[in-house]
């Protein structure tokens, strides 16, 4: 029971406070619209933003993370009567978390020495451009590729795992797999927002927070037993 409580604390912990820096960096830093705005425009929103601005990223990096130990705990309740399909799942769950945290740390980590130079009085129209370049390769590699692209395939790909085996648990039943398919499908579909499927990213942002109800149900299913 330990381990249910625990592992249902974490499930409703992360995607409550997911969602609460999400809407923060959004009152604050106009996030995810942001991403598609000119980069002299994002580099002075950030630099306008403070030290607060880049506290609300390190934390939201931080949920990312929490991933990794929730991607174990689950594992470990299913490790008996799937075990093939827990191992799958310990190792994409951890994989999903850590490609999230490095497409996200790069806002705390590298951004705000990039908005410095690029907002200096002193920095010439040859060093903003150094400092624009350096930043769109950071934000199409390790944002787009390694951030959203696989983060998003392999979140889909653990909720999905999770959700085959919650199919023949007597504790969650069928419905709740249901839902963590679908959000897994949904989530999917960002991955076709760079191919040009505009409504690829409101899908994936709805599918977000249908995926985020789930863990939070799964939570409080585990916490109540």
């Amino acid at each position: 029971m330990t381990l249910y409580r625990i592992t249902g604390l974490v499930l409703f912990a992360l995607p409550v406070a997911f969602n609460v820096l999400f809407f923060l960096l959004g009152r604050a830093f106009e996030y995810p619209d942001i991403l598609r705005k000119p980069t002299d425009y994002i580099l002075q929103r950030f630099a306008a933003g403070g030290k607060r601005l880049v506290l609300l990223w390190y934390g939201f990096a931080m949920t990312a993370l929490l991933a990794m130990p929730m991607a174990l705990l689950l594992a470990a309740i299913f490790a008996e009567t799937h075990p093939l399909l827990a191992g799958a799942s310990a190792i994409i769950g951890v994989l999903s978390g850590l490609t999230q945290a490095m497409g996200l740390l790069r806002w705390p980590l590298l951004v705000p020495l990039l908005a410095a130079q690029h907002n200096a009085e002193s920095a010439t129209s040859a060093e903003r451009e150094a400092v624009r370049v350096v930043f769109n390769a950071f934000h199409q590699y390790v944002g787009v590729v390694v951030g959203e692209h696989l983060g998003f395939l392999l979140t889909a790909v653990w909720s999905i795992l999770v959700s085959v085996m919650m199919l023949g648990s007597p504790l969650f039943g069928g419905w709740i797999a249901a839902v963590g398919i679908l959000s897994s499908i949904g989530i999917l579909a960002g991955l076709l927002e760079p191919a040009g499927w505009k409504p690829a990213g409101a899908v994936n942002a709805i599918s977000y927070i249908v995926w985020s109800l789930w863990l939070i149900l799964s939570g409080l299913i585990l916490i109540l037993g």
